[in-house]
Order: structure tokens, then C-alpha cells, then sequence
């Protein structure tokens, strides 16, 4: 398998009927890279995921994962990737803590009563870990839904909206975690966000999404001024609002 890149999108696009959801996507996520995807609601991101998760089929391009083309081997490649959404509702009824071991039992992790104890540690869980999923508030799941994303150790974690419903001091741990799974684990990662703040802090490089097509790449922290904007905040404002203008660059 090539490791040189743990994710590759060729030319990607979906269509319905003659809408474009995705237009030719095309990047990279190299080992210990974390690349935010960014674009106002309906730019395309969503699709772009549930593309490279399998749920949606692709119109045209390819969708590679460590080298390997996703129409061929999806079922053995599926072990090595992750995903959390806000959207993405666990059982309702299982606690905490069996949630993370259906899902541990899902992915055949070794041990995995074990593995479910050191998350529920690392994430600070183990108050909630007896308590039904429905019975949390949607902070409390957004966290259990990244815990759940590490289960399996993934090699390429797709993360839409990680940390939104959770409140500042908890972002900051979750934020801090995933970072330095990505760097101790060299995993590549791709991070869907509105909060510039937090796409300046983790992410290495980052997308800019309008209409599904991909409009600017860059690094977050050098970007707005290139453009003569002072922060990513107001480059993202002014790519939602005249994408032409960016998109003729």
C-alpha cells in the first residue's frame, strides 16, 4: 500500500439530475495531515464525506485510501477509516459504555472491553459511561461520537462539525486530543468546520468549498492575508458571498 498519501480524491464529482453537488474535487491528506474542508451550508462538503464513507456513489473520479482505489477493496479498507457528525445518532437505548463496545465488537478490535475503558478515560467519560446515549445532552454525544471514532485506531478520521454543541473547555480537550492522535499516530484527517478559530488551531492546510467546487487551498494562518483579509473569519465571509470572484483567480 502506498503511505505516502492516506487519502486521494481525483476529479470527484456527484451529480443530480443536472445539479452539481460535487465539481471535480480534487486533494490530498498525507500521513499526520489534518486539512480542513470549508464552505458555507450546501457548498458540497457533506456529500464530499458521505462519498469518501461509501454512503453516497460517486458520478465520476476516484476516491483512493492509502493507495488503493475504494470501488475495489471497500470492505477491507472501511476498517481503517472513522468518522463523527453531530448528525450521526448512536442507539438511543445502550448506555455509554455499550455503545463503544457494540461498536468495538463492529470493527473487531482485540480486547475491545479494554479499549472502551482507555476512551472513556481519555475522552473524560467515565461518569456518563452507565448512562442510555438518549439521556445525554448533545454536547455529552458529540464527545461520545468521537470517542467512537477512535476505536478502531483508524488510519483517516473524517470528522463533520466535531465540536459543535460542545461548550469552549471541552472543544479545547477534544481539540486537543485529536491533534496529538494524529501526530503520535500519524493518521491523516479531514475536519468540516464553521468555527475559523478552531480550523486555525488544528488544521495544516485547508479547502475552501463554494458550489462544489474547490475555490482557494492554502494554510489557514497565511491564507487571509494573502488575500487582504485579516483573519480566516472574513475570508471565508467574503468567498460565501462573491465566489466568482474567488473562483476566477
Amino acid at each position: 500500500m502506498d503511505r505516502d498519501k492516506v487519502l486521494t480524491l481525483k476529479d470527484l464529482t456527484k451529480e443530480y439530475d443536472s445539479f452539481k453537488a460535487v465539481d471535480h474535487v480534487s486533494f490530498f491528506i498525507a500521513p499526520g495531515e489534518i486539512v480542513g474542508l470549508l464552505g458555507p451550508n450546501g457548498a458540497g462538503k457533506t456529500t464530499t464525506i458521505n462519498m469518501i464513507l461509501g454512503i453516497v456513489k460517486p458520478t465520476s473520479g476516484t476516491i483512493e485510501i492509502l493507495g488503493r482505489d475504494t470501488k475495489d477493496c471497500y470492505p477491507e479498507i472501511n476498517s481503517m477509516i472513522n468518522f463523527a457528525a453531530v448528525y450521526a445518532h448512536m442507539p438511543a437505548n445502550l448506555t455509554v459504555r455499550q455503545n463503544l463496545y457494540v461498536f468495538g465488537l463492529l470493527y473487531g478490535i482485540k480486547k475491545a472491553k479494554r479499549r472502551v475503558e482507555e476512551l472513556l478515560f481519555d475522552f473524560e467519560l467515565e461518569k456518563f459511561a452507565d448512562r442510555k446515549t438518549g439521556l445525554l445532552s448533545s454536547g455529552e454525544q458529540s464527545r461520545l461520537q468521537l470517542t467512537k471514532a477512535l476505536i478502531n485506531q483508524p488510519e483517516l478520521l473524517l470528522l463533520d462539525e466535531p465540536t459543535a454543541s460542545l461548550d469552549p473547555a471541552v472543544s479545547r480537550l477534544i481539540r486537543r486530543k485529536i491533534v496529538s492522535y494524529a501526530k503520535e499516530h500519524n493518521i491523516g484527517i479531514l475536519w468540516t468546520s464553521h468555527n475559523m478559530q478552531e480550523i486555525e488551531a488544528v488544521c495544516h492546510k485547508v479547502l475552501f468549498l463554494s458550489h462544489g467546487r474547490i475555490l482557494l487551498e492554502g494554510n489557514p494562518r497565511t491564507m487571509p492575508a494573502e488575500y487582504k483579509k485579516k483573519d480566516l473569519e472574513e475570508l471565508f465571509i467574503a468567498i460565501a458571498r462573491e465566489p466568482l470572484i474567488f473562483g476566477n483567480q
